[in-house]
């Protein structure tokens, strides 16, 4: 599930995000699964001042070694992580759009059958709790049960994938989601599809891409 040398990688996905306005300066963190560990991002570094070495490695205990300390965040990627094998990456942003359904504490309801593309119904806000605590990673963990992305209520987002590429593009699907949705919001109450409908989408999500063609 690694691409490359994990730790650019890393810092490119990070350098992305901030370039296509997910996060600003030090906001949010990216990981990358390693081994029986996982790399992630340090606490409260720039992308663009980051280098590889800065990249922190993080045991499922919790423990990590090196001169900067891992993000802040580290106790929701490890659980993810360990929670989720068919993960390889989690990205965390705070996205505008995002970040404002959550601080209203809204789900994203299937308004646009690409909600399944974070592979349910819906994708669910989790409750509030201090940043950096097991509360939050507890919460974040529950609202990805049968997803891949969700929202953290007055905080952000987080979405998950088998790599970072995939996680980074999943992260951009479910922000524009998140203004489509937030712009109806302007007019009035979005139609909701029924559930028939979302299980025909995610069934029919499951051959959807280059890997499938042709079948």
């Amino acid at each position: 599930m690694m691409e490359g040398n994990p730790r650019q990688t890393i810092i490119d996905i990070a350098c992305r995000l901030e370039k296509a306005g997910l996060n600003k300066v030090a906001a949010g963190n990216v990981s990358i699964r390693s081994g029986g560990r996982f790399l992630i991002t340090p606490s409260g570094m720039p992308p663009g001042r980051l280098r590889p070495r800065d990249i922190v490695e993080v045991d499922f205990d919790g423990y990590w070694e090196g001169d900067v300390a891992p993000s802040s965040e580290w106790r929701f990627h490890r659980d993810i992580l360990a929670l989720r094998p068919e993960f390889g990456a989690v990205v965390h942003t705070h996205a505008p759009f995002c970040t404002t359904l959550a601080v209203l504490r809204r789900d994203i309801p299937a308004f646009h059958y690409m909600v399944a593309m974070a592979g349910g119904k819906d994708i669910r806000c989790a409750p509030y709790a201090t940043f950096g605590s097991q509360e939050l990673s507890d919460h974040a963990v529950a609202a990805l049960e049968g997803r891949k992305a969700c929202l953290l209520a007055n905080h952000g987002m987080i979405a998950c994938g088998e790599t970072a590429e995939k996680a980074l593009s999943l992260a951009i699907e479910v922000e524009s989601l998140a203004e489509q949705y937030w712009r109806a919001l302007q007019i009035g109450e979005p139609v909701i599809l029924d559930d028939a409908e979302m299980d025909r989408v995610i069934e029919k999500f499951k051959t959807y891409g280059p890997a499938n063609r042709g079948r």
